[in-house]
């Protein structure tokens, strides 16, 4: 069995999207944010000791394996019970482009959205050192985005123009994109979020985890 160690609010969500995009057997198991800290809560811990989320574990036919980092599960889950969907042939130039984007979200795109997050949660300072900060992460957020907008001009889908494991990734990318940097005004970004919304799998996966703050506001 396959259990998704999913954390309210937080990137986790994909992964049960994923699930369900596949239509796999699967169990959720929910944590719920520190209402004061939006902490992940101790007891994922003690499924996996950096207590992050998310987590998927592995109990399939006398397996016995704990998977850490979005990227990781996600290609965990396509090779392993995927059967040849949501990823293109390995060793085409499409699959190449593919794992470049499903390692652009957690790599390069999510750094600023971060910075801006926990900087957001500091002393406001009028300094010019923390505005010289704000400024250099804003003009990153404002880069990376519009290098995936642009990604995305004249195609529903990042790679090959089919649904893949790298648009699931990409989503909390785009989802959380308006908050940071008002992002509604880049076209693109908005129309792929649209896209990711109108799944019926999505859709699914949002009755399985729960409340989630970035999806469909409609």
């Amino acid at each position: 069995m396959l259990t998704v160690h999913h954390l309210n609010n937080s990137r986790s969500q994909r992964i049960i999207w994923l699930l369900e995009e596949l239509k796999l057997d699967y169990q959720v198991a929910k944590y719920q944010r520190d209402s004061e800290t939006n902490l992940a809560p101790a007891q994922l811990e003690a499924i996996q000791q950096l207590g992050k989320s998310p987590v998927l574990t592995d109990c399939t036919g006398g397996i016995d394996r704990t998977i850490i980092e979005s990227g990781a599960i996600i290609d965990y889950v396509l090779r392993h019970y995927g059967e040849g969907r949501l990823r293109p042939e390995n060793g085409s130039e499409d699959y190449e482009a593919y794992l470049q984007w499903l390692h652009y979200a957690e790599g390069s795109a999510i750094l600023p959205m971060m910075l801006k997050l926990y900087t957001s949660r500091l002393s406001p300072t009028s300094d010019e050192s923390g505005a010289a900060l704000q400024s250099r992460i804003n003009n990153e957020m404002q880069r990376h985005l519009g290098y995936l907008d642009q990604a995305l001009e004249g195609v529903e889908w990042i790679v090959g123009n089919s649904l893949s494991g790298a648009d699931i990734q990409l989503s909390f990318i785009v989802e959380i994109a308006p908050l940071m940097l008002g992002a509604d005004s880049m076209k693109n970004l908005a129309l792929f979020r649209q896209r990711c919304h109108a799944r019926p799998a999505y859709k699914r996966a949002l009755e399985k985890g729960g409340l989630y703050a970035y999806g469909p506001n409609d």
